[in-house]
């Protein structure tokens, strides 16, 4: 499956009848009451993928047909939509992707997208930066193709990193399109143009294909591991596909209360744009974790300090011989065995009463579900231990409240130092939580020199900061104003004016934590301020 050499991805003209030229890049060709504002919602672009056997991977459509892409993000799109000719898949495949956005954002940050971001778990925020591909590949014995194959993915290509809810969306449509073609999916975009948006918080109801699929949007306020979600509406007919979770497949969902900030790519291969700078040997290898299946890697990246190899080879003696895998004799033991290759010392002992009861669920023949329902639950519970000390470190460090006044800067919130953190463990740590034994100062020393320290410390000052400020808000509008202004100068209400404001316009973009009561009184004072100046500067600031 992989391009003849000097061969590049080629995109082929295949729209569908009735849409529009593309006109503009990305989603700013459509405006928020356009027709594909919904759709925008959940996806920003279908895509299908098929193999040319001498262009290689060639895009051969792409719906909504207004939908641009640059030459370098077709080619990954293309190289990434397709298993690697090693792993040797024959049916139906289902697999993700994670690629970064070329030449910056291009799409307009509604505030839609802000307002989604602000009530949904940091990790299951809309990315700006990068695009996550879901992928149903299919591959089966084809004699009217030349090469004896029939190879095609269809690709949803989104900014939610819900994994389970668009796998599951695959499973129904894919199948059907292979066998109807355009039709088909021209359908099924046009329903999935009439669903409701995301909302943090809610379970929606999602018509797809005569079948509806019910699923709860997380939000930062759910509670940790939820009860199974129950039908909300009894009246649905036919009964709905209830998901229990939109992202569970994701595997950085264990680690919620904490974000990942590094990158991450499910699935990677030697023709992604990145290839060289991921594999370089003059520096450090990248803060990055990669998937892939290309046997290549086990040599070119065998000085990562992790390797995770999971299962064996599975190859198929109908494949071209070309393919077939050799294992050269000078590549590591971790070549042919399974298992964890570190380079790092664990802080903390194993839980081996948790290994005990994988082990027996095992041997009893446990449903999978609960054996990945008990996994998550553990390491849920290990970095609520880990981080809540962190937590209640950092809320130490925001002023009192009696110190917020209405007529001055409000305080700064305190540093966060390392090294008093460290001294609050001994009354304040995770062995409160937590039974496992181990280096937990040292894992903190780690933590603080990783990125993820510092996506978490900036995420969270900046939310301290924006309570700050809304703090000070509702003192101002608890304040009397009309006694404050009788002895200030033109000067200094003016000024005042315009600090309300920007406040006002921060609020209202949902960028502070602030009541709809406070706002309202905010507006108030502001009409009341510039009543009380005379009419030349009245003018300036409400100009007719």
């Amino acid at each position: 499956m992989d391009a003849p050499s000097g061969a590049g991805p080629r995109t082929v003209t295949c729209g569908s009848p009735g849409t529009a030229e593309p006109t503009a890049a990305g989603r700013s060709a459509r405006a928020p009451t356009a027709p594909w504002a919904r759709f925008s919602a959940w996806l920003e672009c279908v895509c299908v993928v098929t193999f040319d056997l001498e262009l290689g991977q060639a895009l051969e459509l792409v719906y909504p047909s207004d939908f641009q892409l640059t030459d370098k993000e077709k080619g990954s799109i293309c190289y990434l939509s397709f298993p690697d000719s090693h792993s040797g898949c024959l049916g139906d495949t289902q697999f993700s992707f994670r690629m970064r956005q070329c030449g910056g954002q291009r799409s307009p940050w509604h505030s839609e997208d802000r307002r989604y971001n602000s009530g949904a778990p940091v990790a299951l925020q809309r990315d700006p930066a990068h695009y996550f591909g879901y992928v149903y590949f299919r591959q089966v014995k084809d004699s009217s193709v030349k090469r004896g194959y029939f190879q095609k993915s269809l690709v949803l290509v989104s900014r939610l990193p819900f994994v389970r809810l668009f796998q599951s969306l695959l499973s129904l449509i894919a199948p059907e399109y292979f066998d109807k073609l355009a039709p088909c999916l021209e359908a099924v975009c046009n329903e999935i143009d009439q669903w409701p948006a995301p909302v943090p918080g809610q379970t929606l109801n999602l018509p797809v294909m005569g079948v509806v699929i019910q699923a709860h949007i997380p939000s930062r306020v759910d509670k940790p591991e939820p009860s199974p979600l129950k039908q909300c509406d009894q009246n649905l007919l036919p009964a709905p596909v209830v998901l229990a979770s939109v992202h569970e497949l994701d595997l950085f969902s264990c680690l919620q209360p904490l974000k990942f900030c590094c990158d991450f790519r499910p699935y990677f291969t030697i023709h992604d744009s990145e290839f060289k700078e991921f594999t370089t040997r003059t520096q450090a290898p990248p803060n990055v974790v990669l998937g892939v299946t290309n046997p290549f890697f086990i040599k070119t990246l065998q000085h990562w300090p992790h390797v995770l190899r999971v299962g064996e080879p599975k190859m198929s003696g109908d494949l071209p011989k070309q393919v077939k895998l050799k294992k050269p004799s000078r590549l590591k033991t971790l070549d042919t065995k399974p298992g964890l290759y570190t380079a790092y010392t664990a802080h903390l002992h194993r839980d081996k009463a948790l290994l005990k009861r994988l082990l027996k669920g095992v041997q009893k023949k446990r449903p999978g579900d609960l054996q990945s329902a008990l996994l998550r639950r553990h390491l849920l519970e290990l970095t609520q231990s880990f981080i809540f000390p962190l937590e209640h470190y950092m809320a130490s460090l925001m002023p009192l409240q009696k110190n917020i006044t209405p007529w001055k800067t409000p305080p700064q919130i305190r540093p966060f130092r390392q090294e008093d953190f460290l001294r609050s463990l001994e009354h304040s740590g995770p062995q409160l939580t937590c039974i496992l034994k181990g280096d937990w100062l040292g894992l903190y020393r780690r933590f603080f020199k990783s990125p993820h320290f510092d996506g978490w410390y900036r995420q969270r000052h900046r939310e301290m900061a924006h309570k700050l400020e809304a703090l000070h808000l509702e003192a101002l509008c608890e304040a009397d104003i009309e006694t404050w202004m009788k002895d200030k100068s033109e000067v200094e209400v003016v000024d005042l004016v315009l600090k309300l404001r920007e406040k006002l316009v921060r609020a209202q973009g949902h960028q502070l934590p602030v009541k709809a009561v406070t706002l309202q009184r905010v507006q108030l004072y502001i009409e009341m301020a510039i009543g009380s100046l005379p009419k030349d500067l009245q003018a300036v600031l409400c100009p007719p």
